[in-house]
């Protein structure tokens, strides 16, 4: 992950524990999980990570279900090719690997799709979440746990996801 010299961090409440928004004037270079254990900045924060602190706090209250946020685009053609198609998957809806890769015009690259997934620096703006395994939750880098959350907080059931594996 490439880390600019004046970045600053600013931490986020959820209820599973704090998020950390990292970026600078120009946008964000990450966003850190729960489980992560980076360290907030202190000082004032560049406008662009405190933007998208107080938008994801609205997400995290239930008020916003989309982000318009700058953000340094990083990782390879096809990995970008993978993050713009997650950023169209609907709030409170989930695709599957397979979906993402026949978007993308190469029905059998959904490994290459999970591995694009798994690298997404931007969790929740980029919403990886909103992938799953065909009728499986699948796998996710802030643990399962982390994954339920954010999914329960959009209104994706079980049902949704098991319902995944008989829709295509």
């Amino acid at each position: 992950r490439h880390v600019l010299v004046n970045t600053f961090r600013l931490r986020v409440a959820s209820a599973i524990g704090p998020w950390v928004v990292e970026g600078d004037d120009d946008g964000l270079t990450a966003i850190h999980l729960p489980n992560d254990r980076v360290r907030a900045s202190t000082g004032t924060p560049p406008a662009a990570v405190a933007e998208a602190a107080r938008q994801l706090t609205e997400y995290f209250d239930g008020s916003r279900q989309s982000f318009d946020v700058d953000l340094h685009l990083t990782g390879t053609a096809f990995q970008q090719e993978v993050w713009l198609a997650l950023a169209a998957i609907p709030f409170g809806q989930v695709r599957t690997y397979g979906d993402i890769a026949a978007t993308l015009g190469r029905p059998h690259a959904y490994r290459a799709v999970g591995n694009a997934n798994g690298k997404n620096p931007w969790p929740i703006i980029v919403p990886c979440h909103r992938v799953v395994g065909a009728g499986t939750i699948g796998g996710y880098a802030g643990g399962l746990d982390v994954k339920e959350f954010l999914l329960a907080l959009e209104g994706v059931t079980r049902v949704d996801i098991a319902k995944t594996a008989t829709s295509r």
